[in-house]
């Protein structure tokens, strides 16, 4: 794995942590998370190429993410299933078209020449120092979800993905914990958003196509839906396959629509394989498996019903043994 290979899969698991806790504890479907990553780094973009400090462009990247699922969720979080799923891809198409038609934008161009991440007096170039930044990210990401999960509105949350009726006549505050892990989401998204914008140094619409929103649906369908640790392995996978397909669609003689059709091929061969295989996802699976392993390595102990037994049984041959010596 080359450090663009990694900077790439560690940005991904930063927006698959997030989508993570969306759909494993909050029940929501979301097909345009792309949007949010684009939304953190074209604000990121258009901060740092109007002269201002680019640490600020990162740092309003998941602001504004956050800000704008927070104004998305009143009306697309009255929907439930496949109609907040189209519903979050209509919103993918709506940005990419507008972000396309407008000068201040770029428009179908991009922004371009955005001048390298500075904070405090350190200049970030070449692989190595964003790597460093987009591991520093993901590992903020995910104690962020860690803290929230073994919380009390984590408890909340979980009740919220299996049943939004019973956790609503528990005392949940069903909409205001839906519209806020959509924000938090959206806010994980932003910052890899971020930081990608300065990784990359343009953006533009063809960045963040359809097919970006149903990769971080893969990764974490692949990893386990509701895992952490599972979006970032699926996050990684699904990142580093994509890449060894893109260098091959790359290659002389290959058509110029190769690397497209294997990454959709791809993605139905993953999903096929681990909803056959492995339904809840590669790591809980893996995880089970190893469980169940140690569980048969282990003698079973002793049941209450069979502890008399031993004990009677004990002091029975004491007994005789008494009376042996009695009658010599």
């Amino acid at each position: 794995m080359t450090l663009s290979t990694l900077v790439l899969a560690l940005l991904a698991g930063s927006v698959a942590v997030g989508l993570s806790l969306l759909m494993g504890y909050a029940g929501q479907v979301s097909l345009g998370q792309a949007s949010f990553y684009m939304i953190g780094a074209y604000t990121a973009a258009l901060i740092a190429t109007h002269s201002l400090p680019t640490w600020l462009g990162l740092l309003a990247a998941p602001a504004a993410a956050a800000v704008a699922a927070a104004l998305l969720a009143v009306p697309l979080l009255r929907l439930r299933g496949h109609q907040l799923a189209f519903a979050t891809l209509a919103v993918q198409l709506i940005l990419l078209n507008l972000a396309g038609q407008q000068d201040w934008t770029g428009g179908d161009i991009g922004l371009q020449a955005i001048p390298l991440l500075t904070i405090g007096g350190y200049e970030f170039t070449g692989d190595g120092p964003y790597a460093c930044l987009a591991l520093t990210a993901l590992i903020i990401v995910v104690l962020t979800s860690r803290n929230i999960i073994a919380s009390r509105p984590g408890r909340g949350l979980r009740a919220l993905a299996t049943s939004e009726v019973a956790a609503a006549s528990s005392g949940v505050p069903v909409a205001a914990y839906k519209a806020a892990v959509f924000s938090l989401s959206a806010a994980f998204a932003g910052l890899a958003g971020g930081i990608y914008a300065f990784y990359i140094g343009y953006v533009s619409p063809s960045s963040f196509p359809i097919l970006l929103s149903i990769e971080y649906i893969v990764m974490v369908a692949v990893g386990g839906t509701g895992s952490i640790w599972g979006a970032i392995a699926g996050a990684a996978a699904v990142t580093v396959l994509l890449q060894m397909l893109n260098d091959l669609g790359a290659r002389e003689g290959m058509p110029a629509t190769a690397p497209t059709v294997l990454s959709y091929g791809l993605f139905g061969t993953l999903l096929i394989t681990s909803m056959l295989f492995a339904p809840r996802g590669l790591v809980p699976t893996a995880l089970g498996l190893w469980k169940r392993r140690a569980n048969d390595a282990d003698p079973p102990p002793p049941t209450p019903e069979q502890t008399p037994e031993k004990e009677s049984s004990t002091q029975s041959g004491t007994t005789d043994g008494r009376h042996r010596e009695r009658r010599l």
